[in-house]
Parts: C-alpha cells; sequence; structure tokens
C-alpha cells in the first residue's frame, strides 16, 4: 500500500480507480463521470463528531456537468443520489486509506434533502464522520455526513454503511 496523506488530488482520484493508488486488492474509486468529488481536502483517522475519523471532499460545479443536461430537462439539478453515492464512495476511500482491502460496497444510509445543486452554484462540500469502524469479518465503515452547496447544507446522511468484500 502507499503511503497514507491528509489530501488527495484529483489526479490521485484517477489512479485509485485505475486500481493504482492503494494497490492489488484494495477498493477503487468509480472513475469518471461517477467520480463525485475533483478531490479529498482531508482525510484523518482522528477528529470528527465521533473521534474516529474524518473525510472532506469538493466538487467544483459548473452548467456544463453531464448531469445537469440529463435531470431534469429545463429544470437541470444534480440528483440527490449522485450526492448521497460521493459520500458512500468517501467511506469507502477512508476504508482503503486505512489499510483495509477488498471491494467497496454500499450496504446502507438514511438522507434527508434540505437543498439542492442546482447551475447557480459553484462548489459541493462533503463531509463525513467516522461513526464505527470494524476490520472482521470483513472491513465495515459507518459515518454521518453532509453535503454543502457554496456553504448551505442540502443533504444530511446518517447511518452510511460501506463494506469491503473479496474479490472473485
Amino acid at each position: 500500500m502507499t503511503t497514507r496523506k491528509n489530501a488527495y488530488t484529483y489526479d490521485d482520484l484517477i489512479a485509485s480507480g485505475n486500481g493504482e493508488l492503494f494497490g492489488p486488492g484494495f477498493a477503487q474509486l468509480p472513475l469518471p463521470p461517477m467520480l463525485m468529488f475533483d478531490r479529498i481536502t482531508h482525510i484523518s483517522g482522528e477528529g470528527g463528531e465521533f473521534g474516529k475519523g474524518q473525510v472532506r471532499a469538493e466538487l467544483d460545479l459548473n452548467p456544463d456537468l453531464w448531469f445537469y443536461a440529463c435531470h431534469f430537462h429545463n429544470d437541470p439539478v444534480m440528483p440527490g443520489c449522485l450526492g448521497l453515492d460521493a459520500l458512500w464512495q468517501m467511506v469507502g476511500f477512508f476504508l482503503c486509506w486505512s489499510g483495509d482491502p477488498g471491494r467497496g460496497r454500499a450496504v446502507g444510509g438514511e438522507i434527508k434533502f434540505k437543498g439542492q445543486a442546482t447551475t447557480d452554484k459553484k462548489l459541493l462540500e462533503y463531509q463525513i464522520d467516522i461513526k464505527g469502524h470494524r476490520r472482521m469479518p470483513v472491513p465495515y465503515g459507518t459515518a454521518e455526513g453532509t453535503v454543502k452547496a457554496d456553504g448551505e447544507v442540502i443533504y444530511v446522511a446518517k447511518n452510511l454503511r460501506v463494506g469491503l468484500f473479496p474479490g472473485d
């Protein structure tokens, strides 16, 4: 496994998607267009609301993003499921960053929508606070999360759950 850093660039995230960041046997982030953030600005195994770790990431918004053209016609908005998926992606990334191997899979969570990511917004800020992390029988993480659009909370997620499962 590579050396753990406390922040990751877009190129690092693409390396993760290609299986090059953490190495063989470790989960990979999805590649664009399903990679839902441009950078991880902070990752730590300490801190956060529960003292067990935190991840913060950002996505630069612009009206040319792929989802605005198809969701909805003449009423462009980022699908809420993509923001939720970004939070799951971050939990899986945290598990790999922590040294846990396996293929990442979202296994649950709850979300409340309080706003929208529309074409007038410039920046999405994601944050997850690790609530629990176990390594056996399979690596598994739980977290609480928020998504902000230009500083305003638009999604609140509870009990985000991701497992890392053995490959084929």
